[in-house]
């Protein structure tokens, strides 16, 4: 597993979330898991560009940060399902604002993004 060699930078609030929130799927994971897809085979299905191995390592990081809790059923193959912590919901509005910001600004950000793929190639 990755291990970091410089401390983090913790001094403002932007610091402490994008400590939280940083890797390409946890922000998703969260708005699925509160959406009500709680398996990780469900979360996949969700994220098919995203692989299991990538999926649990941010899940791990997403239950070390309190924000989703995780329940392992003693069955046959085990069952096991995330939800979110009563602080893993109080990121839902925030994400939610940022998904608004980007459905309101679709067409320049996606004209951005492709410019920028296009000058990279």
């Amino acid at each position: 597993m990755y291990e970091r060699k410089t401390t983090p930078n913790l001094n403002c609030g932007l610091d402490l979330i994008g400590e939280v929130l940083y890797g390409k799927w946890k922000i998703r994971l969260l708005w699925f898991i509160n959406e009500g897809h709680k398996r990780p085979s469900e979360l996949q299905r969700k994220i098919p560009d995203a692989s299991r191995r990538v999926l649990n390592i941010q899940l791990k990081e997403l239950e070390e940060h309190e924000l989703v809790s995780k329940i392992i059923y003693p069955v046959v193959p085990p069952k096991v399902e995330y939800s979110l912590t009563d602080f893993g919901k109080t990121l839902i509005p925030v994400i939610s604002a940022i998904g608004n910001w980007g459905d309101e600004h679709e067409a320049h950000l996606r004209t951005l993004i492709l410019k920028r793929l296009d000058s990279n190639q």
